[in-house]
C-alpha cells in the first residue's frame, strides 16, 4: 500500500457535485473495511441544519469556515490511525488550505464526471444551492476542474455502477 496511506490512512473523494462522491466513497470504504464519512452530512449534523440553509442564511463564506473546521477534525482522527474514506463537498478541495491538509494526510481521489451526466443528475435537485443557475453551474464546473486535477488519483467516471469506479480506484498504481 502507498506509504502515505500507511502513515495517514485517509482517502478523500473529491469532484464536482453529483459526480458520485458519497456513493462511491461508501462502496470504497466497504471494500477496504474502513469507516466512511460524508463531509456534508457531518456538517449538517454538527450545525443541525441543511447545507442549503447555511448558504441561504449565513452565506458561502461561513459555510466554508464550518466545512474547513469539520474537515480538519476528521483528518486529525485519521492521523491517529482511524482509517477512513471521506467524501467531500464539491467546493472543499478548491480551498487551498483544505487541499494542502488532505494532500499531506492521505490520498485525494478525483472522480471526473462528464458535464452532461452531472446536468442530468442535478436537474431535479433542489438541495444544491450552487446548482440553481445552469450557467453558473457550468462555469463553476470548468473553474473547479483545475483544482480537482491536483488530486493524487484521477478517476474518469465511465459507468453509473459504483463497483466499476471502485475497481478503477483500487487497481490504480498509487493504491498498491
Amino acid at each position: 500500500m502507498n506509504i502515505r496511506l500507511k502513515r495517514t490512512p485517509g482517502l478523500y473523494v473529491v469532484g464536482f457535485m453529483a459526480c458520485g462522491k458519497s456513493t462511491i466513497g461508501r462502496h470504497l470504504a466497504g471494500e477496504l473495511g474502513w469507516s466512511f464519512f460524508d463531509l456534508d452530512d457531518e456538517i449538517e449534523r454538527a450545525e443541525k441544519t441543511r447545507i442549503a440553509s447555511i448558504f441561504d442564511e449565513r452565506g458561502e463564506q461561513e459555510f466554508r469556515r464550518v466545512e474547513a473546521a469539520i474537515l480538519a477534525q476528521h483528518v486529525k482522527w485519521i492521523e491517529r490511525g482511524r482509517p477512513a474514506v471521506l467524501a467531500l463537498g464539491g467546493g472543499a478541495f478548491t480551498e487551498a488550505k483544505n487541499r494542502d491538509l488532505l494532500l499531506a494526510n492521505g490520498l485525494a481521489i478525483w472522480l471526473d464526471c462528464p458535464l452532461d451526466k452531472l446536468k442530468r443528475r442535478v436537474a431535479l435537485a433542489t438541495h444544491r444551492p450552487l446548482a440553481r443557475d445552469p450557467e453558473k453551474f457550468e462555469m463553476l464546473y470548468h473553474v473547479r476542474r483545475e483544482c480537482y486535477a491536483l488530486a493524487d488519483l484521477h478517476i474518469p467516471i465511465e459507468s453509473d455502477d459504483p463497483a466499476v469506479t471502485v475497481h478503477s480506484i483500487l487497481s490504480h498504481p498509487l493504491m498498491k
